[in-house]
């Protein structure tokens, strides 16, 4: 009897889960319940799903509303008319229209206009299909109203939006925080009525007892309406079914494009690799998945012929499928990659292939693959309310001053000692914490379906320009739909962009090929620095933690860093099994702790479980499941799906299938804990090889063309650190760095052979079309020979100059940067049309000023740099308050192993971290007085009593540790130093010259 229902997917509106919705209907005897959320379908696909474990027949639909003001409830009376409404709802969101008083004609679906839309629209003529809906608030003026006429058009429409007056409550705030105003002036028309709520069926009908008629003309619509979608285990694929339009030609073609292919890979194929080939083809072919790697070979194949640089990884990696089509450039015999992971007889999903383009190409190839097929659209996602974003988001509406939803926010507050407003602000935190905030887009997931995707939920169209469907991949994969995986990555675009630099650079050393990678997996310059860890500025192994991991691993081999790449990953660290890995590497015999099964299973990591693969391997052969019930618990161990009936099932008989085994307890339990605390974070071994071919070819380019990868590197927003440190190791490997010049900048980066200057980009406060105006300029009538040749040329303000005036720019002039200053003010002061340039038959005469003796402090120039790049170039030491009273250095450490060392630094990277009983400490690392690099940790109580205060030079004292030949500082004492007053704004400027 409910047929406007609403769960917290109506966005800011709604307060409880689809599943909520279902309790509610089992708890109130309602055996039939339609979920009609506000402009939006995201939940429907899980209410279905979800209505077999409550015994309930789902509805499906759509409250459409202009500015949450009711205009008709749409209902679905079959899965087509499931698609009309999808259709008509992003018709409205596509172009950003209201909807119109009336609905379009539907030929599968119902509409009911709430009672007070038909009075406010005077609509008396009624299509079959069309009805007015009756709440229990309408029961008294129904009675004396005309439309008590249209008694077979009448039916009950008691929408549920609450549980009780606390939902009431978080919905008005909700509300409050959606309209961006205070909750004392949110309007009465912005909120539900407070009897939105459900109630026992019979008494429901108890309301409507004077109109049987009613009750039974919604009887019949209940009826009328079927949803149904296929969440069974062995549910067909719901993505393109084929490539071709046949399927017979797509497999004909896969294995014409396999053969073809085949030398490219294989100089001399061998039976090992024919044996392979032709299995993975059966097997592709009987579970249907066809089509799948020929639409993945289509966006390759474009992407080779675009010259496009790209990385092939996920669970795909482990197929020599895959490989021979160069969708991946791993191999999976060489790895020996355990061929279960990509494809097994019990497997549905097709196996995952996650392809990383460069961020400057991603785009172009998300509007092909648009382009090249019919049914397509982005994944969604939805941003949750986090507990703080949502303390202020009520604090706000509450009217709260700022400081003091900054306490409640940080946490900084007694419970005890606040007042009624503020408790509330924590208390209705908590109830809207999780909730959906807002629709985005997945990061990488792409749809290709073989119907229309308005099936299975309406599309948004966000500001990436593309249709983005209403569920997130969770619910896609319950469903059917699988995603293509494309991502963007800056790392392919650093070493596309290095090889350009180096082309100019330095052409004669140009002839490489940077996909010989079996070459560099050999090369010693290559290995050397893995083994050394200097690896800044190289993909996926310069942070502070790969280093370390690095250092303690003395790896040199492209192995070692396969297996290093998913050791770093969260889970493995977590389990304790990242520190035992590195115990073993150094010590074998250690491989002894292993269970024989463990060890037999992962001989190769020292039967340590590093790979997600492994996950599946200690299920099956450990704990004896079936390889079906090993990949729900491999994909159980990430997200909501954890929470599922299905994992906590397959966990169990984990457990009781390794008692049966006879295995001890402590060791049941210590493998579960193992699979548990990393499986839903390691990577496949496939993918990190991949990750690992990229490392390679960063590796490659930071070995020979050091300074062109580093300008390649700033071109593209830098990588883990911030872009002073790439700067900064360029002048550590030789390089000239200089400011930005009108003359000789490029808007990025360039470089001249060891000469680096940077680009007008790097200006924080320079306008992007002033930095054109002058680039345009400059090709089109050459450099330029003075200021004041400048100003006749390019439009630009005192500010916009004035940038560039401070940062040198006009060095070549050799004038004082104040004498160009002064002359600037001066000239655009006495010029009214400066806005305006007007190309001159005759160069302007130029007058000539006397001006006074100017000065430059010699620190001066750093803190103009730090104005305007963030940093000084000659780095922060030079600008201290007090210098370093030693000189104590990062090459020094092994000097002071096991004694204390009080040394200066520069941070450039930080981690904090909980230990295992929940204190906060950090990791830090920081360059010294003379540019190299060192670490430090800082222990709960250090952290507790000298916190790190953000970016700065520090005075550390501490005792110097090593572990497995990886040194750091365990800090004792640690404060922050000063820097000289900013000489530009000092009362008295000191005379001394640059």
């Amino acid at each position: 009897m409910y047929l406007n229902c609403h769960t917290y997917y109506s966005l800011r509106y709604g307060t409880f889960s689809e599943v909520t919705l279902l309790e509610l209907a089992l708890q109130n005897n309602i055996k039939t319940i339609a979920l009609t959320d506000i402009n939006n379908t995201s939940a429907c696909l899980n209410f279905v799903r979800k209505t077999k474990e409550f015994n309930v027949k789902p509805i499906v639909g759509i409250d459409f509303r202009n500015n949450h003001q009711p205009c008709y409830v749409g209902l679905a009376k079959n899965n087509e008319g499931y698609r009309e409404l999808n259709e008509l709802l992003a018709k409205h969101l596509h172009n950003k229209k209201e909807f119109p008083a009336i609905a379009p004609p539907l030929k599968n679906s119902i509409i009911i206009y709430p009672f007070e839309q038909v009075i406010a629209t005077q609509k008396t003529n009624f299509y079959d299909h069309e009805f007015i809906g009756v709440s229990i608030k309408n029961i008294p003026n129904l009675r004396v109203s005309k439309l008590l006429q249209y008694k077979h058009k009448l039916v009950i429409l008691q929408p549920v939006t609450f549980r009780n007056k606390k939902d009431f409550n978080a919905h008005r705030l909700l509300r409050a925080i959606d309209n961006n105003t205070l909750l004392s002036k949110l309007a009465k028309e912005q909120q539900a009525c407070p009897s939105e709520q459900m109630i026992p069926y019979d008494e429901l009908l108890l309301h409507f007892s004077d109109f049987e008629y009613i009750i039974t003309n919604t009887k019949k619509i209940l009826d009328q309406c079927t949803i149904d979608f296929d969440f069974s285990k062995n549910k067909p694929s719901l993505n393109q079914q084929t490539f071709t339009g046949n399927r017979n030609k797509d497999q004909q073609l896969l294995k014409k494009l396999c053969y073809q292919g085949l030398t490219y890979r294989y100089k001399t194929p061998n039976t090992q690799v024919y044996e392979r080939l032709e299995k993975e083809l059966k097997l592709i072919i009987t579970m249907n998945f066809v089509s799948y790697f020929l639409i993945n070979w289509h966006i390759i194949n474009y992407a080779q012929k675009k010259g496009y640089y790209y990385v092939g990884r996920g669970s795909g990696a482990n197929s020599i499928v895959a490989y021979i089509l160069r969708i991946t450039d791993v191999d999976p015999i060489e790895l020996d990659l355990y061929f279960e992971r990509f494809i097994n007889t019990h497997r549905t999903s097709p196996p995952d292939f996650d392809i990383d383009f460069s961020w400057k190409d991603r785009q172009d190839i998300t509007q092909f693959i648009f382009s090249e097929f019919k049914h397509v659209a982005l994944m969604g996602a939805y941003v949750t309310f986090h507990y703080k974003g949502a303390v202020r988001e009520i604090g706000k509406v509450f009217g709260l001053p700022k400081f003091e939803i900054d306490k409640l926010s940080e946490g900084n507050y007694n419970y005890q000692t606040l007042d009624h407003m503020h408790k509330l602000v924590i208390l209705y935190s908590e109830l809207i914490q999780g909730m959906p905030n807002y629709i985005s887009v997945h990061s990488s997931g792409i749809l290709i379906s073989e119907k229309s995707l308005h099936y299975y939920a309406a599309t948004d169209l966000p500001p990436k320009g593309f249709p983005t469907v209403q569920f997130d991949m969770i619910i896609a994969e319950d469903v059917g739909l699988y995603k293509f995986d494309i991502l963007g990555q800056r790392g392919l675009a650093k070493i596309k962009d290095a090889i350009s630099i180096i082309k100019y650079n330095q052409p004669a050393k140009a002839n490489f090929d940077i996909h010989q990678i079996e070459k560099l997996k050999k090369d010693t310059r290559i290995n050397t620095l893995i083994k050394e860890a200097k690896c800044l500025a190289c993909f996926y192994v310069e942070s502070p933690a790969m280093r370390m991991l690095l250092s303690k691993l003395k790896t040199d081999n492209y192995l070692g860093l396969v297996a290093a790449s998913s050791i770093i990953r969260p889970g493995v660290a977590k389990s304790g099994m990242m520190r035992e890995y590195i115990l073993r590497e150094h010590d074998p015999k250690r491989k002894k702790n292993s269970h024989p099964i463990m060890l037999k299973l992962m001989n190769e990591t020292h039967g340590i479980m590093v790979y997600q693969e492994d996950v599946i391997k200690v299920a099956h052969v450990f704990a004896k499941l079936s390889l079906d019930e090993a990949d729900v618990l491999r994909r159980g161990m990430s997200g909501k799906f954890r929470s599922r009936k299905e994992f906590k099932d397959v966990k169990n008989k984990f457990i009781n299938n390794c008692r049966k085994e006879g295995y001890q307890e402590t060791l049941i339990f210590e493998i579960w804990n193992q699979v548990a605390s990393f499986a839903g974070y390691a990577f496949p071994k496939g993918h990190s090889a991949s990750y690992a071919v990229e490392s390679y070819q960063s590796l490659f380019l930071k070995a020979y063309f050091p300074l062109e990868y580093l300008v390649a590197t700033l071109n593209n927003g830098g990588g883990f650190y911030r872009p002073e440190v790439y700067i900064h190791e360029a002048r550590m490997l030789g390089a000239t760095v200089l400011p930005p010049c009108i003359n000789t900048s490029n808007y990025e980066h360039s470089i001249q052979q060891r000469t680096i200057t940077l680009g007008f980009s790097i200006l924080r406060n320079l306008d992007h079309n002033t930095a054109e105006l002058i680039l345009q300029e400059r090709a089109t009538h050459g450099c330029f020979t003075s200021l004041d040749d400048f100003m006749d040329r390019v439009a630009i303000g005192i500010e916009q100059l004035s940038i560039l005036v401070k940062i040198d720019a006009f060095r070549f002039t050799k004038k004082n940067k104040h004498e160009l200053l002064w002359k600037a003010h001066f000239k655009i002061n006495k010029t009214s049309d400066h806005g305006i340039i007007q190309p001159r038959l005759f160069a302007p005469k130029t007058i000539s000023y006397k001006l006074p003796e100017l000065t430059i402090p010699t620190t001066e120039t750093a803190f103009e740099q730090i104005e305007a790049f963030g940093f000084p170039l000659c780095g922060y030491f030079e600008i201290l308050a007090t210098q370093p009273v030693n000189n104590h250095r990062a090459s020094q450490l092994n000097d002071y192993l096991n004694k204390k060392i009080d040394i200066y630094g520069y941070l450039i990277a930080a981690k904090n971290t909980s230990t295992t009983t929940g204190k906060r400490m950090a990791f830090a690392t920081f360059l010294d007085q003379y540019g190299a690099v060192f670490d430090t940790v800082l222990f709960p109580p250090i952290q507790a009593k000298y916190p790190l205060r953000g970016r700065g030079i520090y005075r550390i004292y501490g005792t110097v540790v090593k572990e497995f030949g990886f040194m750091s500082i365990e800090v004792l004492k640690i404060a922050k130093q000063d820097y000289i007053p900013d000489p530009r704004y000092a009362d008295t400027l000191p005379t001394e010259t640059n």
